[in-house]
Protein backbone atom coordinates (compact mmCIF):
# COMPACT_ATOMS: atom_id res chain seq x y z
CA UNK A 1 0.00 0.00 0.00
CA UNK A 2 1.46 3.34 -1.07
CA UNK A 3 1.62 6.35 1.24
CA UNK A 4 0.44 9.64 -0.22
CA UNK A 5 1.62 13.04 0.97
CA UNK A 6 -0.26 16.14 -0.19
CA UNK A 7 1.59 19.42 -0.72
CA UNK A 8 1.26 22.81 -2.35
CA UNK A 9 3.90 24.68 -4.32
CA UNK A 10 5.18 27.80 -2.60
CA UNK A 11 6.90 30.78 -4.16
CA UNK A 12 8.08 32.76 -1.15
CA UNK A 13 11.07 31.66 0.88
CA UNK A 14 13.09 32.94 3.79
CA UNK A 15 12.54 33.09 7.55
CA UNK A 16 9.67 35.56 7.32
CA UNK A 17 7.77 33.47 4.79
CA UNK A 18 8.37 30.31 6.83
CA UNK A 19 7.04 31.99 9.98
CA UNK A 20 3.89 33.05 8.16
CA UNK A 21 3.37 29.51 6.90
CA UNK A 22 3.69 28.08 10.40
CA UNK A 23 1.11 30.56 11.69
CA UNK A 24 -1.21 29.15 9.03
CA UNK A 25 -0.49 25.64 10.38
CA UNK A 26 1.66 24.73 7.39
CA UNK A 27 5.16 23.32 7.21
CA UNK A 28 7.70 24.51 4.63
CA UNK A 29 9.54 21.83 2.69
CA UNK A 30 11.62 21.14 -0.38
CA UNK A 31 11.88 18.44 -3.05
CA UNK A 32 15.31 17.94 -4.62
CA UNK A 33 17.38 15.39 -6.51
CA UNK A 34 17.06 13.86 -9.95
CA UNK A 35 17.23 15.93 -13.10
CA UNK A 36 14.59 18.52 -12.12
CA UNK A 37 15.31 21.70 -10.21
CA UNK A 38 14.54 21.82 -6.46
CA UNK A 39 10.90 22.70 -5.74
CA UNK A 40 9.65 24.61 -2.69
CA UNK A 41 6.50 23.19 -1.12
CA UNK A 42 4.28 23.52 1.93
CA UNK A 43 2.49 20.77 3.85
CA UNK A 44 -0.42 20.71 6.26
CA UNK A 45 1.00 20.38 9.79
CA UNK A 46 -1.79 18.04 10.95
CA UNK A 47 -1.48 15.73 7.94
CA UNK A 48 2.30 15.42 8.10
CA UNK A 49 2.21 14.89 11.89
CA UNK A 50 -0.31 12.09 11.43
CA UNK A 51 1.77 10.47 8.68
CA UNK A 52 4.88 10.52 10.86
CA UNK A 53 3.11 8.44 13.49
CA UNK A 54 3.49 5.53 11.06
CA UNK A 55 7.15 4.42 11.07
CA UNK A 56 6.71 3.10 7.52
CA UNK A 57 6.63 6.74 6.36
CA UNK A 58 10.36 6.91 7.09
CA UNK A 59 11.19 3.76 5.13
CA UNK A 60 8.88 3.90 2.12
CA UNK A 61 8.84 5.44 -1.32
CA UNK A 62 6.13 8.09 -0.95
CA UNK A 63 3.72 9.48 -3.53
CA UNK A 64 4.12 13.22 -3.06
CA UNK A 65 1.24 15.09 -4.72
CA UNK A 66 1.98 18.71 -5.54
CA UNK A 67 -1.30 19.87 -6.98
CA UNK A 68 -2.01 17.33 -9.72
CA UNK A 69 1.64 16.40 -10.19
CA UNK A 70 2.99 13.25 -8.49
CA UNK A 71 6.61 12.73 -7.45
CA UNK A 72 8.14 9.52 -6.10
CA UNK A 73 10.22 10.55 -3.10
CA UNK A 74 11.68 9.40 0.20
CA UNK A 75 11.68 11.49 3.36
CA UNK A 76 15.32 12.51 3.63
CA UNK A 77 15.37 14.89 6.59
CA UNK A 78 13.13 16.49 9.22
CA UNK A 79 13.73 19.54 11.33
CA UNK A 80 11.83 19.85 14.60
CA UNK A 81 11.29 22.68 17.05
CA UNK A 82 13.87 22.23 19.86
CA UNK A 83 11.35 22.46 22.69
CA UNK A 84 7.92 21.77 21.14
CA UNK A 85 9.21 18.86 18.97
CA UNK A 86 6.83 19.92 16.19
CA UNK A 87 7.96 19.60 12.56
CA UNK A 88 9.24 22.90 11.18
CA UNK A 89 10.77 21.75 7.86
CA UNK A 90 10.79 18.62 5.68
CA UNK A 91 13.19 17.53 2.94
CA UNK A 92 12.14 15.02 0.27
CA UNK A 93 14.51 13.32 -2.16
CA UNK A 94 13.30 12.32 -5.64
CA UNK A 95 13.87 8.69 -6.54
CA UNK A 96 14.24 6.99 -9.89
CA UNK A 97 12.95 3.43 -10.24
CA UNK A 98 16.03 2.55 -12.31
CA UNK A 99 18.65 4.04 -9.99
CA UNK A 100 19.72 2.86 -6.54
CA UNK A 101 19.05 5.17 -3.63
CA UNK A 102 21.05 5.49 -0.43
CA UNK A 103 19.16 5.87 2.83
CA UNK A 104 19.06 4.78 6.48
CA UNK A 105 16.95 1.87 7.64
CA UNK A 106 16.31 0.63 11.21
CA UNK A 107 17.40 -2.70 12.66
CA UNK A 108 14.60 -4.76 14.23
CA UNK A 109 15.86 -7.13 16.92
CA UNK A 110 13.71 -10.26 16.95
CA UNK A 111 13.77 -13.48 18.98
CA UNK A 112 14.48 -11.83 22.34
CA UNK A 113 11.53 -13.56 24.04
CA UNK A 114 12.72 -16.96 22.77
CA UNK A 115 16.39 -16.47 23.69
CA UNK A 116 17.25 -18.75 26.63
CA UNK A 117 20.16 -16.61 27.87
CA UNK A 118 18.00 -13.47 27.94
CA UNK A 119 15.16 -15.31 29.67
CA UNK A 120 17.62 -16.15 32.46
CA UNK A 121 18.29 -12.44 33.04
CA UNK A 122 21.30 -11.78 30.83
CA UNK A 123 21.63 -8.64 28.71
CA UNK A 124 21.34 -7.93 24.99
CA UNK A 125 23.71 -5.07 24.18
CA UNK A 126 22.59 -3.19 21.04
CA UNK A 127 25.49 -1.24 19.54
CA UNK A 128 23.94 -0.42 16.12
CA UNK A 129 20.24 0.41 15.71
CA UNK A 130 20.21 1.61 12.08
CA UNK A 131 22.40 1.22 9.00
CA UNK A 132 22.91 3.01 5.71
CA UNK A 133 21.81 0.89 2.77
CA UNK A 134 21.74 1.09 -1.01
CA UNK A 135 19.00 -0.48 -3.15
CA UNK A 136 16.53 0.18 -5.93
CA UNK A 137 13.35 1.95 -4.76
CA UNK A 138 11.28 -1.19 -5.35
CA UNK A 139 13.56 -3.14 -2.95
CA UNK A 140 13.48 -0.57 -0.12
CA UNK A 141 12.80 -2.49 3.12
CA UNK A 142 10.96 -1.16 6.18
CA UNK A 143 13.87 -2.44 8.24
CA UNK A 144 16.33 -5.29 8.62
CA UNK A 145 15.61 -8.11 11.05
CA UNK A 146 18.38 -9.15 13.46
CA UNK A 147 17.55 -12.63 14.81
CA UNK A 148 19.06 -13.09 18.29
CA UNK A 149 17.15 -16.28 19.16
CA UNK A 150 20.18 -18.55 19.36
CA UNK A 151 22.77 -16.19 20.85
CA UNK A 152 24.42 -17.45 24.05
CA UNK A 153 26.44 -15.50 26.63
CA UNK A 154 29.55 -14.14 24.89
CA UNK A 155 28.08 -14.45 21.40
CA UNK A 156 27.78 -11.45 19.10
CA UNK A 157 26.59 -10.51 15.62
CA UNK A 158 28.33 -8.16 13.19
CA UNK A 159 27.13 -6.39 10.05
CA UNK A 160 28.34 -9.26 7.88
CA UNK A 161 26.15 -11.67 9.90
CA UNK A 162 22.94 -9.83 8.99
CA UNK A 163 20.54 -11.47 6.56
CA UNK A 164 19.71 -8.72 4.07
CA UNK A 165 16.57 -8.50 1.93
CA UNK A 166 17.05 -9.21 -1.76
CA UNK A 167 18.68 -6.33 -3.64
CA UNK A 168 19.85 -4.54 -0.46
CA UNK A 169 23.49 -3.87 0.44
CA UNK A 170 25.04 -2.13 3.44
CA UNK A 171 27.10 0.75 2.08
CA UNK A 172 29.88 0.52 4.68
CA UNK A 173 30.58 -3.06 3.59
CA UNK A 174 31.21 -2.06 -0.01
CA UNK A 175 34.79 -0.98 0.80
CA UNK A 176 37.67 -3.25 -0.15
CA UNK A 177 38.64 -3.78 3.48
CA UNK A 178 35.37 -5.26 4.72
CA UNK A 179 36.77 -6.37 8.08
CA UNK A 180 37.74 -2.80 8.98
CA UNK A 181 34.13 -1.67 8.52
CA UNK A 182 32.42 -4.74 9.99
CA UNK A 183 30.88 -3.30 13.18
CA UNK A 184 29.51 -5.34 16.07
CA UNK A 185 25.73 -5.00 16.01
CA UNK A 186 24.83 -6.71 19.27
CA UNK A 187 26.11 -9.11 21.92
CA UNK A 188 24.83 -11.08 24.90
CA UNK A 189 26.53 -10.62 28.25
CA UNK A 190 25.93 -11.24 31.93
CA UNK A 191 24.19 -8.40 33.79
CA UNK A 192 26.57 -5.91 35.37
CA UNK A 193 26.47 -5.96 39.15
CA UNK A 194 27.69 -2.78 40.79
CA UNK A 195 29.68 -4.16 43.72
CA UNK A 196 32.81 -2.00 43.73
CA UNK A 197 30.89 1.21 44.41
CA UNK A 198 29.07 -0.41 47.32
CA UNK A 199 32.37 -1.67 48.79
CA UNK A 200 33.98 1.75 48.35
CA UNK A 201 30.98 3.34 50.02
CA UNK A 202 31.25 0.93 52.97
CA UNK A 203 35.02 1.49 53.24
CA UNK A 204 34.50 5.24 53.10
CA UNK A 205 31.89 4.99 55.83
CA UNK A 206 34.23 2.91 58.02
CA UNK A 207 37.06 5.40 57.50
CA UNK A 208 34.84 8.31 58.47
CA UNK A 209 33.65 6.43 61.56
CA UNK A 210 37.25 5.68 62.59
CA UNK A 211 38.16 9.32 62.05
CA UNK A 212 35.32 10.47 64.22
CA UNK A 213 36.31 8.00 66.97
CA UNK A 214 39.91 9.20 66.80
CA UNK A 215 38.82 12.83 67.06
CA UNK A 216 36.56 11.93 69.98
CA UNK A 217 39.43 10.18 71.83
CA UNK A 218 41.78 13.10 71.20
CA UNK A 219 39.18 15.49 72.51
CA UNK A 220 38.80 13.43 75.68
CA UNK A 221 42.55 13.39 76.24
CA UNK A 222 42.77 17.17 75.72
CA UNK A 223 39.95 17.60 78.19
CA UNK A 224 41.74 15.44 80.72
CA UNK A 225 44.97 17.38 80.24
CA UNK A 226 43.09 20.59 80.79
CA UNK A 227 41.58 19.29 83.99
CA UNK A 228 44.99 18.18 85.24
CA UNK A 229 46.45 21.65 84.56
CA UNK A 230 43.73 23.26 86.50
Amino acid sequence: MSITVNALERKNQGKGASRRLRKEEKVPGIIYGGTNAPQMISLNIHEITHLLEDENTFTSVLDLMVGKSKESVVLKDLQRHPSKNTVIHADFLRVDAKHALITMTPLHFIGMDENEALRLGNMLNQFVVSVEISCLPQDLPHGINVDVTNLAIGDHLTLTNLVLPKGVVITSLQHEDVEAHDQTVCSVSEPKVIVEEEEESLESGDSEAEGEEGQSDEGSEDSKDGDDKE
